[in-house]
């Protein structure tokens, strides 16, 4: 099998993650990595044992990067995706796409310009648990969806995810695009299109970042379905679970992940049945979202998460922080 070539820009732990995830690949193998940070850059491609390049104009440049994965801040992503495209390189952009609907479009543009193909990295539609709710939505088995419910709340940044650009809601989206663009995607993923958006919060805990530490945010899906999720920085006992209620039953996933996490399903006609995460099968999943793009590329199709999925995830979040900050429900497109 011919393996696409790719770079990787930005060498902090989503673009190691990438990294380190593409090279056990049988359809990619990894060229080079460019980080203005020296020290990063060097070490993650000493472990790849690949090229370290500091400017990623010039890594763009190269022939045997045919795509590449972006990682960087998220108010770079634009840039360096318009930057890629122009070079005839395809693109992968981590979430949330960009902070902006600006941003996002540009991304877009820039792909179908150049004819290169645009991935976004929302890798929860390769988790187990989310992957296994939709499906368990699209049979029938709960009736039509009605009600899904996510949390995903804890105490706020710390360890390595301590990042100056973090506090800035311009620079990172804040909370509800770096990391909610997850929860956003995945509820969109269950029960389809937003059409309005009403959100409450505020910041009560972390005075050093400038967006709400917490929001509860209430989705209504062109499909009729509504959806709530709460995220938080203000949660000394975190979690990150849901359910989802339709006509006919409901699924619980008290816990995403982790050796004890289970889902459960139960009909109201029927017994409950409870399935373990851990016995739900699939590949690493951020291996796979890297693997499925490269598909994508090498067959000359679209990639499974794209530009409309990066843009709708930014789009309710902006619509969030604006019902946030009015007081009114917001409709969608914005």
């Amino acid at each position: 099998m011919e393996r696409l070539g790719l770079g990787v820009i930005g060498c902090g732990n989503m673009g190691a993650s990438l990294a380190t995830s593409a090279a056990t690949l049988d359809n990619a193998k990894v060229a080079c990595v460019s980080d203005v940070d020296e020290a990063k850059g060097k070490e993650l491609a000493g472990k790849l044992g690949v090229d370290y390049d500091p400017d990623y104009r010039h890594m763009l440049k190269r022939d045997d990067v045919e795509a590449v994965l972006i990682a960087s801040p998220p108010f770079m992503h634009a840039e360096m995706a318009v930057a890629a495209a122009e070079e005839g390189v395809h693109v992968f952009s981590e979430k949330p796409m960009a902070p902006t609907l600006e941003g996002c479009d540009a991304m877009i543009a820039a792909a179908k310009r150049h004819k290169v193909k645009l991935g976004i990295g929302l890798v929860c539609r390769f988790h187990a648990t989310h992957s296994k709710v939709r499906e368990i939505a699209l049979s029938g088995e709960v009736g039509r969806p009605a009600c899904l419910t996510v949390h995903r709340i804890g105490g706020g940044w710390g360890g390595t995810w301590v990042a100056h650009w973090r506090t800035k809601r311009a620079q990172s989206g804040g909370t509800l695009m770096e990391v909610n663009a997850h929860e956003i995607d995945f509820m969109r993923f269950v029960l389809g299109d937003v059409r309005r958006v009403y959100a409450a919060g505020g910041n009560y805990r972390e005075k050093g970042i400038d967006y709400p530490d917490v929001a509860l945010v209430s989705l209504t899906f062109a499909s009729g379905a509504v959806g709530l999720l709460h995220s938080s920085h203000v949660s000394a006992v975190g979690g990150y679970g849901g359910r989802l209620d339709g006509t006919e039953g409901s699924v619980t996933f008290p816990a995403i992940w982790g050796k004890e996490a289970a889902l459960t399903v139960k009909r109201f006609d029927g017994e409950a049945r409870t399935l373990p995460i851990a016995e739900i099968k699939v590949p690493s999943p951020v291996a796979e979202e890297v693997r499925r793009f490269v598909e994508a590329v090498q067959k000359g199709e679209e990639p499974p998460v794209g530009g409309a999925e990066g843009r709708a995830a930014t789009e309710v979040a902006l619509a969030a922080y604006r019902s946030i900050e009015t007081g009114q429900a917001v409709e969608l497109p914005l």
